[in-house]
């Protein structure tokens, strides 16, 4: 080990940041900026994310919780006001509305004059790991690979330095996969977008296209494990370049990728513990010089509790930088080459990854195996919840030592920013303000152009460009596209049938039989996502423990209105219902719900919550009639299906 002729350059500083307003979220990046970040990466809310406008029956309650919502080109002005965007490397966590929301960037871009060409940022535009894991996708997969790959042919010839996808594997390890699932089904989604743009591109330039895709991953507690996966991503990513593409240039053949660390892992148990994690986790993806991120934002202590403040932010931003400038980790080349232990482990790596993507070949690629790929990280994430149920898995603070004093870092705001209720409406008055002053000929025009262009299967770029010049909105141009290529409910990922989990469950199952004799049918419990929230991962494992437990189970997956939640549980006549909301719109949705249950001559059928819910809301919901409320604390499952069991059981309701 030696020290480098030059000290390396410290990666992109940066944190995940959005919310509210425009000019709220502005305020927010200014301000990191002038405390040393050096980069930004925009947080959009569901509403934008999943192609509705702020006055969508689906956006109710989600207007700027997740994230900023950015309806048209006065949004995406604001949002930038004062920041250059030339001399800015920004990162848009966007993926459905990619092809958008990029439109809307360059065209702010021109307005502040800058070089179109000299724009350097990258849009996620990764929907594959939405079928999979977050929910935010509109259309089909096929069209929604198309216009993928419309983005990366733009920018192209006309953005050569953006990174047009951020191949997204965080999400898939939020969602349960192993180390081997997050590379093979990152790398196989990579592939499935270059094999798409090939044809496209003059075979000459293609070397430079494949060298402009990047990767944006996830890097869990198990840092020696996730820091040996970073090596094995490099090696299989060199790999796939040369034998699959004949890429010769190494430099486009490097694998460049930017990280956020677990989020997965943050616990609502003594939440200062989750600074230790993600210093930990930020190892994984710093200490080796071959697998060194190009781009690091950490999540924030309290993150499991709900919207960190900005000192939460600038705490997480500290961290970076300490290890940046304070250490001499920079100073040195790679601390593993020629580690025995490190080899090895990177070698069992790739070939569990390898084999993996032999089988998602035979299947004939990423976008045909996405039902196969849903069900196993389905799988795997049911086997991690009970690892951790079992105590094979430690988990400091939740299932060990769980004894403590209370966290002083909690203050009279409970350690949270909390969204204020009136900026939906304040939003909605803007977005109405902007419809009623553009020229709507010209948004006529452009929209018929936009349709036209979709129709015709041409890149949809131009006319998106065109359309946010013209002052569309987000749902205007997503209607676009879901009229053209219809819209898509992605696979659950809940089959039919037990899975092999079935140490513990004997008691349990005995008592749903014995509840499901005393009502006279089998005990039916509706599992509902209400809103846009796509964060389905919860809601997947309480269906797939309820199934394993013999309850017949209703589950049509995500983004449904209360409304239809509640015509289905009239018409498969539920025992209980449980709703699952993780975006924090839990009190508009729940208060809508629990109406519409009392009309409709419900009020008998408990419900019950879960999600990322404050002591004070847990009161409210209760108030409002909901029987159970449960967080990310209650993390044995079999308490809750006893729970659930006791809420359908008439003898318990009789005693009560």
């Amino acid at each position: 080990m030696s020290q480098p002729a030059q000290k390396d350059r410290p990666w992109l500083i940066r944190t995940y940041a959005g919310h509210s307003t425009a000019a709220a979220s502005n305020a927010l990046y200014r301000s990191n900026l002038a405390k040393g970040q050096t980069g930004l990466s925009v947080a959009f809310d569901l509403p934008t994310q999943t192609g509705y406008d702020s006055d969508h029956i689906l956006a109710r309650g989600e207007v700027g919780k997740v994230g900023v919502p950015v309806a048209h080109l006065g949004d995406m002005r604001t949002l930038f006001s004062d920041i250059p965007l030339e001399q800015m490397n920004t990162s848009m966590t966007i993926n459905a509305t990619a092809p958008w929301l990029l439109s809307l960037y360059i065209a702010v871009a021109e307005e502040q004059g800058a070089d179109v060409s000299k724009l350097q940022g990258t849009v996620q535009n990764d929907l594959i790991k939405e079928y999979l894991s977050r929910g935010t996708y509109i259309c089909p997969p096929k069209p929604s690979l198309k216009m993928i790959a419309d983005v990366a042919e733009y920018c192209y010839t006309t953005v050569p330095k953006w990174n047009p996808m951020n191949v997204c594997s965080y999400h898939l390890q939020e969602a349960g996969a192993t180390p081997e699932q997050e590379l093979a089904f990152a790398l196989a989604t990579a592939t499935a977008v270059l094999d798409e743009l090939k044809p496209r591109i003059d075979p000459a330039d293609f070397p430079a296209v494949v060298g402009r895709i990047s990767f944006f991953v996830n890097a869990g507690i198990r840092f020696v494990t996730e820091m040996c996966k970073m090596r094995a991503f490099v090696d299989l990513w060199d790999e796939i370049c040369e034998t699959r593409y004949g890429v010769s240039d190494p430099k486009f053949r490097r694998f460049r990728y930017g990280v956020q660390v677990n989020s997965l892992g943050l616990t609502e148990q003594q939440p200062e513990n989750n600074v230790y994690r993600i210093l930990i986790e930020m190892l994984a993806v710093t200490l080796s010089k071959k697998a060194r991120a190009r781009a690091v934002q950490l999540p924030a202590w309290n993150e499991a509790l709900g919207l960190p403040r900005p000192w939460d932010q600038q705490w997480s931003m500290r961290m970076q930088q300490i290890m940046a400038f304070e250490t001499d980790l920079l100073e040195y080349d790679d601390l593993f080459d020629g580690n025995p232990a490190v080899d090895a482990k990177v070698e069992d790596l790739k070939a569990g990854a390898r084999h993996e993507l032999e089988n998602l070949d035979a299947m004939g690629g990423a976008i045909a195996a996405i039902d196969y790929m849903k069900a196993q990280l389905v799988q795997s994430n049911a086997e991690r919840l009970n690892r951790i149920e079992k105590g094979e898995t430690v988990v400091v603070g939740v299932n060990k030592y769980q004894a403590g004093e209370a966290s002083p870092l909690m203050t009279g705001d409970g350690g949270i920013m909390v969204v204020d209720p009136a900026v939906e409406q304040e939003q909605i008055d803007r977005l109405n303000a902007w419809r009623a002053d553009r020229d709507a000929a010209a948004v006529a025009s452009a929209l018929a152009d936009l349709r036209a262009a979709a129709e015709a299967g041409e890149n949809v770029m131009p006319a998106s460009i065109v359309c946010a010049r013209a002052g569309v909105t987000t749902g205007e141009w997503a209607a676009q596209m879901r009229a053209v290529h219809g819209e898509y409910r992605g696979p659950t990922g809940v089959s039919s049938g037990r899975s092999n989990m079935t140490e513990g469950l004997d008691d349990l199952r005995d008592a749903v039989d014995a509840v499901s004799d005393r009502l006279g049918r089998r005990l039916k419990f509706l599992v509902g996502k209400p809103g846009l929230d796509g964060h389905s991962n919860g809601a997947e494992q309480i269906a797939v423990r309820a199934r394993d437990c013999g309850m017949e189970i209703a589950y049509e997956g995500i983004r449904l209105t209360p409304e239809e939640i509640v015509a289905a549980a009239r018409e498969d006549e539920a025992h209980v219902v449980g709703l699952s909301i993780l975006s924090g719109s839990h009190i508009p949705l729940v208060e809508d719900l629990m109406q519409r249950m009392q009309a409709e001559g419900l009020s008998h059928v408990p419900v019950i919550v879960g999600g990322i819910i404050p002591d004070d809301d847990a009161d409210r919901l209760r108030a409002m009639g909901v029987a159970r409320v449960y967080t990310p604390k209650d993390f044995e499952l079999n308490t809750i299906m006893m729970d659930i069991v006791t809420l359908a059981d008439p003898q318990a309701v009789a005693a009560e």
